[in-house]
């Protein structure tokens, strides 16, 4: 009993690992796709060790197989939570929404609208790209001021330009301001160290000259 249990176990870290891989290969996350691959092998064998060294009864495969299946949900809600990457969102109107779109983008969120001809006559579109950690909440905002708003969404694979992009480059010039300043003063610290060891290295060899 232990070691089927110890099988389900082992699916259940295997499975979400092979998923996130995937993920993150298709997402182009390189040292991700690395890491989860690397961890992802090494349960695959030793998982695969304990069903094929044991009698090979058919509960032990059926308990493989089941655990396979498991994983692979718990591995689609971890994805979900994680929500690794971008959104984007059509949002299909049916008259011009100016509040909306202020709240949206005093949210945070990178909104482009533009001027459609459907069926029944002309309508505003939404152009929104967000992360997907903050998906939810963009839904709850379009649901409040249009609940009656077509939606579609899907990732896109890259994106350059932009609101956004801008966004996020303003977020990374402080943390390449402070990354500047720790290597300055690293460097400071090691440079008083080093002139401080060759100060001792030339008193030392003074006394020792004098002593000769």
């Amino acid at each position: 009993m232990l070691e089927l249990l110890l099988i389900i176990f082992i699916q259940l870290l295997y499975v979400p690992m092979l998923t996130l891989r995937t993920i993150c290969m298709v997402k182009n996350l390189k040292i991700l796709t690395a890491i989860f691959g690397f961890l992802e092998t090494l349960v695959y064998i030793f998982g695969l060790t304990i069903v094929l060294s044991g009698e090979r009864n058919i509960v032990e495969m059926i308990v493989y197989a089941f655990g396979f299946a498991l994983g692979l949900v718990v591995g689609i809600l971890v994805e979900e939570k994680l929500a690794i990457g971008f959104a984007s969102m059509q949002v299909n109107i049916t008259h011009d929404n100016e509040v909306l779109v202020n709240i949206l983008r005093d949210e945070g969120f990178g909104v482009t609208v533009y001027l459609g001809e459907g069926k029944y006559g002309k309508r505003i579109n939404l152009d929104i790209l967000t992360k997907r950690k903050k998906e939810a909440k963009l839904l709850g905002i379009i649901h409040e001021y249009e609940p009656e708003a077509f939606i579609m969404a899907f990732e896109p694979k890259m994106f350059r330009g932009g609101y956004l992009t801008e966004m996020m480059k303003k977020r990374l010039k402080p943390n390449k301001r402070n990354i500047n300043q720790d290597e300055n003063k690293l460097k400071c610290i090691i440079k008083r160290t080093v002139d401080g060891i060759n100060f001792e290295a030339t008193e030392l060899k003074k006394n020792w000259m004098r002593n000769k």
